[in-house]
């Protein structure tokens, strides 16, 4: 299909503004996405796309959801939203506005938001049972229900997952499962919000080759995002949002590096980061051209100057030329800041967690034991360092949030010992340990609670350092991730970057000497990725002993010391 086909789905919108008294959040934006075409939707974080993707799949509905002036348009049937006041003989009508059915829209429009348990149901035991949840709903009949599951697990390299409860998968594993429950009724139109973030390199191409077969079976894709990579590279079209309005719109030829119509603070990585690094030497080389011109040659005016996009980096580590930093120097005789001793864990009854002060359940002779579950971690021995960044990577699965989980004593191990300067975690009230260790979730929602950035940040530092410093301390932690101007907003207003870099404040104001992040480059832009690395690198100076867990190879390469990879329970240098 081309794009000259009549579009699927189509909006044009004026203005989208929220209930809240602000201004308009959407405003002047065309969107056209016919069957058997993938669309870009490329914006930095705060830009828009996220607002605008839900708008396209009827999950932020106009009316209840906001105020829309404009129109949406399905399958032919548009809807049009204005001011309620329409007439065509010169009198004024009330008109009553039209109102989105979210069950009928979202049969003909899949929609995997950012946050993918929002798209799970969370009454479903089995993987299995929440990828048939909706076809049930629907009336399915059961043997058809069943193929449609094999088939949609196959293709997501879900099969061998069937039968574990949801809540038991990775942040990787959960978001193939939400991209499963979108495309198994098989939509007319699919859009999907930051899909590849917390996938690994399998999961990439498997995601990719299920794009592409989508497209070329008649599917409109749609797909929101602040990283350009090769596949959005080979789509039909990029619409490029900034604050809220369309900065730009067309192919991927008419929109290179070379044009600067893309924004600094949308990342590009793997071959479009090579692209963007080539495009960039010209740039120089024909500036260093210009400058030998005589002076009575134009040149644009002097613009001010800005921080480097992390463009830079990315590019400088796909070409081979950025170095991994330098180790930093040990004292004679320094300890480990952080220290896994033979460390195995695994899952099930025989597991122990914080809660239960390190004993082993009780259990009546008469009651068999269960079956044992099989190792997440075998035999880890892993030591850092003060000043050290470490980077852990490995495969959707592989045990890596339950690593960082043991470094503070949320879980303890089933053998081995996990030591904070030289003392055992087991030994040590969680509380206790979460002071020397702070750990950044996967997902912010599960540590942010407070009703204001400056509460959430002061949570508990008072108790550590005083009131006093607990301020100065929180103050100082916002402007490092360059927050200090919502300080006295809410965290759920911010968007999914800023609810990241806010826990990040977190762990940050509170000056622990071993920090832990769990995939801390998911939904950051490019302007928020170079906010983690300068803050990472930051505690790091001042002695902290840095652990992260990461897809983003570009990122782990040039952040991190140490490379390490977790597989099969084990770990190993890269």
């Amino acid at each position: 299909m081309t794009l000259s086909s009549r579009p699927v789905l189509q909006a044009g919108i004026q203005s989208f503004t929220f209930h809240d008294g602000g201004g308009p959040v959407l405003e002047t934006i065309g969107f056209a996405a016919a069957p058997g075409t993938l669309t870009a939707v490329l914006g930095a974080s705060g830009s828009g796309k996220t607002t605008l993707g839900r708008l396209l799949a009827g999950w932020l509905t106009p009316g209840s959801g906001g105020t829309l002036a404009g129109y949406l348009e399905l399958a032919g049937t548009r809807l049009d939203f204005g001011s309620g006041m329409a007439g065509g003989d010169g009198k004024s009508h009330h008109r009553v506005e039209p109102r989105i059915d979210p069950a009928a829209w979202g049969w003909q429009v899949g929609f995997v938001p950012q946050d993918a348990a929002a798209a799970l149901s969370t009454v479903r035991a089995t993987v299995a049972e929440e990828l048939a949840f909706g076809l049930e709903n629907a009336g399915v009949p059961r043997a058809a229900m069943v193929a449609a599951v094999d088939r949609t697990a196959g293709l997501l390299g879900l099969t061998g997952l069937l039968d574990r409860n949801p809540a038991r998968l990775s942040g990787g594993q959960l978001r193939r499962l939400a991209i499963g429950c979108a495309v198994i009724s098989g939509p007319a139109v699919l859009v999907m919000d930051e899909p590849f973030a917390s996938l690994d390199a399998a999961g990439a191409q498997e995601l990719a080759a299920l794009v592409r077969h989508l497209v070329a079976s008649g599917t409109a894709v749609v797909i929101l995002s602040q990283v350009i990579d090769g596949l959005l590279l080979a789509a039909d079209q990029w619409l490029v949002l900034a604050n809220g309005t369309m900065a730009a719109a067309g192919d991927p030829a008419s929109l290179g590096p070379e044009t600067g119509l893309v924004p600094a603070g949308i990342r590009r990585v793997g071959g479009a980061a090579q692209a963007a690094g080539a495009a960039r030497a010209a740039r120089a080389a024909g500036a260093a051209r210009a400058s030998r011109l005589p002076s009575r040659t134009m040149r644009p005016p002097a613009t001010a100057a800005r921080p480097a996009s992390p463009d830079t980096a990315e590019v400088s580590a796909a070409a081979g030329t950025a170095a991994t930093p330098a180790a930093p120097r040990k004292a004679a005789g320094a300890d480990a800041a952080l220290e896994l001793r033979d460390v195995s864990f695994s899952y099930g009854p025989e597991a122990r967690r914080a809660g239960n002060k390190g004993r082993w359940p009780t259990r009546s002779r008469n009651v068999p034991s269960p079956p044992r579950q099989p190792l997440v971690l075998a035999g880890i021995n892993l030591a850092v360092y003060p000043g050290e960044i470490v980077a852990v990577t490995g495969p959707n699965g592989a045990g890596k949030s339950t690593l960082l989980r043991h470094l503070n004593g949320l879980l303890q191990p089933t053998a081995g010992s996990v030591l904070v300067n030289g003392s055992d975690v087991a030994r040590r009230a969680v509380g206790e340990t979460a002071a020397e260790v702070g750990l950044l979730f996967q997902h912010p929602r599960d540590q942010l609670f407070e009703r204001t950035l400056l509460r959430e940040v002061r949570f508990g530092l008072e108790r550590l350092v005083g009131t006093a410093l607990a301020g100065e301390r929180a103050a100082a932690a916002l402007a490092a991730v360059g927050l200090e101007h919502a300080a006295h907003g809410h965290p759920a207003e911010l968007s999914a970057s800023g609810q990241r870099l806010l826990a990040l404040a977190t762990v940050l104001a509170r000056r622990p000497s071993v920090i832990a992040l769990d995939e801390p480059t998911v939904a950051l832009d490019g302007d928020g990725l170079a906010v983690l690395d300068a803050a990472v690198r930051s505690a790091a100076a001042e002695g902290a002993a840095v652990v992260l867990v990461t897809h983003d190879l570009d990122y782990a390469r040039t952040a991190a010391h140490r490379l390490v990879a977790l597989d099969g329970g084990r770990l190993a240098e890269c």
